[in-house]
């Protein structure tokens, strides 16, 4: 009998074992992370340790996700409060850049209003805007845009670009940092959806 037919008698027969319990104590395999050899119930155990050590780890990762998303989650809710008491567009602003550079860390942002006679946009740039669908993260896909952020901008290394929507498309808003996984293409955009709604609202609301 090989190894194969072994295997394959132990696994149409599981209760082998329980037949007879004292081959359990003269068998042994070699430690996974080691080369001496250990029995098969102290195998069970180090699996099991492994086992209890990733989801241990895994729980803990969903603990600080779940966290984060708390905290973004309560500072939406106070930049939400600031731009719905906001009674002019100064106030809206005002309110925009604080939250971004002091709650979320976000120092280097900019917007464009579409129809203002101060911040002129190219067609070719709306016409952009308003086929994006979602945020874009990542690399700056407006490339009109980078001009916002003057002698910055060649040292900001990732972008998140916001349609500003309330009935229709508004604006631009552009969130940019010089760390190159700030923003990164495969990233979440609930938020970010949520802020450019937020904004656009706002915009319409105050316009």
């Amino acid at each position: 009998m090989d190894a194969a037919q072994v295997a394959d008698f132990l696994g149409k027969h599981p209760d082998f074992f329980n037949q007879y319990p004292d081959l359990l104590t003269t068998l042994s395999i070699t430690h996974p992370h080691g080369t001496h050899a250990i029995s098969i119930t102290e195998r069970q155990v180090l699996s099991m340790r492994d086992k209890v050590q990733l989801l241990e780890g895994k729980l803990a990762e969903l603990i600080r996700f779940g966290e984060e998303n708390d905290s973004i989650s309560d500072k939406m809710h106070r930049l939400t409060l600031d731009i719905v008491a906001a009674r002019d567009l100064a106030a809206l602003f005002a309110a925009l850049d604080r939250h971004l550079r002091e709650g979320f860390a976000v120092p280097h942002h900019a917007i464009r209003i579409w129809n203002t006679p101060e911040q002129t946009v190219s067609d070719k740039l709306r016409s952009e805007v308003d086929a994006q669908m979602h945020p874009s993260c990542g690399a700056l896909r407006h490339e009109e845009a980078s001009e916002w952020f003057g002698e910055a901008a060649a040292h900001l290394k990732s972008f998140a670009a916001i349609p500003l929507r309330g009935e229709h498309t508004v604006g631009l808003l552009v969130l940019a940092s010089e760390d190159p996984k700030r923003f990164y293409p495969d990233m979440g955009t609930l938020y970010l959806t949520r802020l450019g709604q937020l904004v656009g609202a706002a915009l319409t609301r105050l316009g």
